[in-house]
């Protein structure tokens, strides 16, 4: 399974983010440990990410400020993260917010725009006039 861009995910003053969101669908494999060492893991794909995180559907129950291991299924790398929210899936089983435990950019196949850029954005429309 691949990278599957869909689009950019607009923004405006209700919806803004410590970064940049983008719908991306990238194969990830979850890993949570229960307080008696018990090792549930299940292979899904994010629906929205971004610098902190992101969101994906789980079948397994996960609650929020659970812990877990995220591993980026292309690449293999891990990152720690937890869980800010969890809602039901209008198809089946939960959608999960989450966030990584350092900001990860590095995490995703996409590279998350400074956030300067719309000052930058902005000065140059004004320099064309």
């Amino acid at each position: 399974m691949g990278y599957e861009k869909i689009t950019p995910e607009a923004t405006d003053g209700a919806n803004r983010r410590r970064s940049e969101r983008v719908m991306l669908k990238v194969p990830v494999h979850l890993s949570v440990t229960s307080s008696e060492g018990l090792v549930t893991e299940e292979t899904t794909c994010t629906q929205v990410v971004n610098a902190h995180g992101g969101l994906l559907g789980l079948e397994m129950e996960i609650f929020a400020g659970q812990q877990f291991l995220l591993t980026n299924s292309k690449t293999g790398v891990t990152r720690e993260c937890s869980v800010v929210r969890t809602q039901q899936s209008p198809a089946r089983g939960l959608l999960v917010a989450f966030q990584f435990a350092t900001p990860s950019p590095d995490f995703w196949p996409v590279v998350f725009p400074p956030k300067d850029w719309q000052a930058l954005e902005s000065e140059a429309a004004t320099q064309e006039k």
